[in-house]
């Protein structure tokens, strides 16, 4: 049974990670189709967005879950998440590795922009709630 400063802390976060996604997926194929709309990517925007979103949902669900569960040092279980996310983006950008296109560059900046944009978002609300004096 979760409590209800969980469900308070996630419903806050999904929506706020929901804008985010949202601004950053129109202003990016907006960016895209203005500066490069002839250029094929072997990865599509939606499924960069799409894996961003859900990776991030996760991990903060897992530390506000472990938080709210008592367990306050939550450092540990944040390192594994973010070994475990760095895992899932090799596996994710396998089709690129093993393409035979000649410019991956492009899907690479289509990936790691946002990617590091989503850390940082991640990283900042985790440590808000941590930091904040509201009870587990």
């Amino acid at each position: 049974m979760t409590s209800p400063s969980f469900r308070k802390r996630q419903r806050a976060f999904i929506l706020q990670l929901a804008v985010l996604g949202a601004v950053l997926f129109l202003l990016h194929s907006y960016l895209l189709s203005s500066l490069a709309p002839d250029s094929i990517f072997v990865i599509p925007i939606w499924q960069v967005y799409l894996f961003h979103v859900i990776t991030v949902l996760l991990v903060y669900g897992i530390i506000n879950y472990r938080y709210t569960m008592g367990k306050t040092q939550v450092f540990n279980a944040f390192i594994v998440l973010m070994v475990l996310k760095m895992v899932l983006v090799v596996v994710f950008l396998l089709p690129l590795f093993l393409s035979d296109v000649g410019h991956k560059i492009g899907d690479a900046v289509n990936f790691f922009i946002p990617y590091f944009i989503f850390l940082a978002f991640e990283v900042f609300s985790i440590t808000s709630f941590l930091q904040s004096d509201e009870p587990c």
